[in-house]
């Protein structure tokens, strides 16, 4: 079975957990922006959670399939038809050879993600399907989707018991996509750096995310932040907020010229010679993947036990899809 793109949307990939293990040479992990809607809609779909899925942003495909075809819509909330006709997000669909799945606008959050039964079948690149788009790697042809590509998909798995079951996923367990966040942090490893007032502004203020966010990071506008003034070392660019060289975590907070906070996300580079701040959560990474322009948005400081604890609830939260 097959999908046939009619038309592609604004940047539509294909996407799946990510390839790890490869952020020492460049690569980076990659995979669904917002893991936890794709694994929703893979459960509703009846696949396993490493099925590859297509993440949408913003603007959806238009598309047919070429046999009868089980999908599931999950994410931000979207106007969903088949055939002209409204259906429903959250639910198993069934399909017709020849259906023609569409989408309007977005009414809140960035990304949703369309899973059909077996999963996209595109070929496994360094142990992943996911695509990453400035290395040409993965995905279909390493490249976001066009009009006329047609996208194989696997054979339906046996998968159990659990999220494979649900045909509706209860409104309790679904995220929201609000207009206002708090994204928990872990402050360091260059946070020295900063003033006192500087690190208190950054973890006090409202920052506001610009249209500037995509899949390698997500800026924010807001005030100044201050630091330390110092001889810059030998290595090291003149800006204040350069450091030589060093690796990046995903989830870094780098503040290029005292001035918007830039969030790397899943697609960053990992190192170069910008000062890391703080760190947001890996609990909270699916929480600014949701972040719309626009969202007002607060930085807060936790410790290491409370993010593992935010971990943990997270996984809760996984097992309560999957049974």
């Amino acid at each position: 079975m097959a999908i046939n793109i009619l038309e592609p949307g604004l940047a539509t990939t294909v996407q799946d957990q990510g390839r790890p293990g490869y952020y020492n040479v460049g690569i980076p992990q990659g995979g669904a922006m917002d893991s936890l809607s794709a694994e929703m809609a893979n459960a509703l779909a009846g696949n396993t959670a490493a099925e590859a899925v297509l993440e949408c942003t913003y603007l959806g495909p238009k598309f047919t399939t070429d046999a009868d075809a089980v999908i599931a819509v999950a994410g931000a909330p979207v106007d969903l038809k088949v055939n002209g006709e409204p259906q429903p997000q959250w639910s198993r669909l069934e399909l017709a050879a020849g259906d023609e799945v569409s989408f309007g606008m977005l009414r809140g959050g960035t990304r949703y993600y369309v899973a059909v039964q077996g999963g996209i079948d595109v070929p496994v690149v360094l142990g992943s399907r996911s695509t990453y788009t400035l290395g040409a790697v993965g995905g279909f042809e390493g490249r976001a989707l066009k009009a006329g590509d047609v996208l194989p998909v696997g054979e339906a798995l046996d998968v159990g018991t659990g999220g494979a079951e649900k045909t509706e996923l209860e409104e309790a367990l679904r995220p929201s996509f609000d207009k206002e966040a708090t994204v928990r942090v872990l402050p360091g490893l260059y946070d020295h750096r900063l003033t006192e007032e500087g690190l208190d502004t950054l973890l006090s203020a409202t920052w506001t995310l610009t249209p500037v966010a995509d899949r390698t990071g997500l800026r924010y506008s807001g005030p100044d932040i201050a630091w330390k003034p110092r001889a810059q070392p030998f290595g090291a660019g003149s800006d204040p907020s350069n450091i030589v060289d060093a690796g990046y975590a995903v989830g870094s907070i780098q503040i290029p010229g005292g001035k918007e906070p830039i969030v790397l996300h899943r697609d960053a580079v990992s190192g170069g010679g910008y000062a890391m701040v703080a760190t947001v959560i890996s609990a909270d990474m699916d929480l600014l993947a949701r972040s719309a322009p626009g969202t007002k948005t607060s930085f807060r400081a936790v410790t290491l036990e409370e993010a593992l604890a935010a971990r943990a609830e997270g996984r809760k939260v996984r097992s309560q899809i999957w049974g």
